[in-house]
């Protein structure tokens, strides 16, 4: 569990100080390059395409770990917006809550009473 939460850490690191400096030099016009890939039918898209993928996968198990519940669809979408920006963050926080790797990725959370 320790080298997991070193690996998500070092990336969340390593991600913000790209994502600042791409946002720094290109804005935060993410979107309508992302989507002009995918239409654009090029491999800039195929691979855009085949993330969004991930994303889609992201956001499910996310919001099935939390019971499809208000809280669990929010962190969903989150999961879907926010990439592994938001997983790296959300994966560090509920490792302190799991004993090992097989606990994180299957239990779902502890639904509130």
């Amino acid at each position: 569990m320790v080298v997991l939460r070193l690996a998500l850490a070092a990336y969340l690191v390593l991600l913000t100080a790209y994502s600042a400096v791409v946002i720094y030099h290109h804005g935060w016009n993410l979107l309508p390059v992302f989507f002009g890939d995918i239409a654009a039918m090029t491999w800039p898209g195929q691979f855009n395409f085949d993330f969004t993928g991930f994303l889609l996968v992201s956001a499910f198990w996310t919001a099935w770990r939390h019971r499809f519940s208000p809280l669990g669809l929010a962190l969903g979408i989150l999961a879907f917006f926010g990439g592994m920006m938001f997983l790296s963050i959300y994966l560090l926080v509920e490792s302190a809550k799991a004993r090992t790797i097989g606990q994180l990725v299957t239990q779902r959370a502890a639904q509130a009473a």
